[in-house]
């Protein structure tokens, strides 16, 4: 008896959770509010945030990339070679603030921050004429990201994810 409630006990140690975190799947697709520090955005921005609690996504677009003009065909960019993508957690709620302070904010603390290996930034530009003002409507996707942890632990994304919707003038 007493060798098998030292097993159990044994076992039960063993199997506990050593507290390292586990990412199964980044998804901000119902984050709809796509934030930029430039306001109002200009083609010139190139940092693009959305927030989800503790958890943000950040896409870093390769300069020019953004155009006020009607694209023809989507214009792609490749990860992490053209453009970058990010994902962070915090030890806290992060707000806007974090990304566009002058002086940076020293909480909360980066726990994790993964950086996209591979993918593809898709983006389709509309014009959108209201009668006094002529804007344009960038639509950005995500396609293929690849992330890797640093427990080494891949994340890929197949599915072409909507990060949203920039609107420059």
């Amino acid at each position: 008896m007493k060798y098998l409630l030292f097993f159990c006990f044994l076992t039960l140690l063993v199997s506990c959770n050593d507290g390292d975190l586990q990412i199964e799947t980044i998804d901000f697709d119902s984050i709809t509010n796509v934030q930029a520090c430039d306001s109002p955005v200009s083609t010139a921005s190139t940092i693009f945030f959305k927030i989800n609690d503790k958890e943000a996504l950040i896409l870093e677009l390769q300069s020019g990339i953004l155009k006020n003009e009607v694209s023809v065909s989507t214009i792609s960019s490749a990860v992490p070679d053209q453009s970058k993508v990010t994902y962070r957690i915090f030890s806290d709620k992060v707000t806007s603030n974090y990304f566009c302070d002058a002086v940076p904010t020293t909480t909360p603390l980066v726990i994790e921050e993964i950086k996209a290996e591979n993918g593809e930034v898709l983006i389709t530009t509309t014009m959108v004429d209201d009668g006094t003002t002529i804007t344009y409507e960038h639509n950005i996707q995500l396609s293929g990201l690849t992330f890797t942890t640093s427990a080494n632990q891949r994340i890929t994304d197949l599915q072409i994810n909507d990060f949203g919707v920039v609107i420059t003038q």
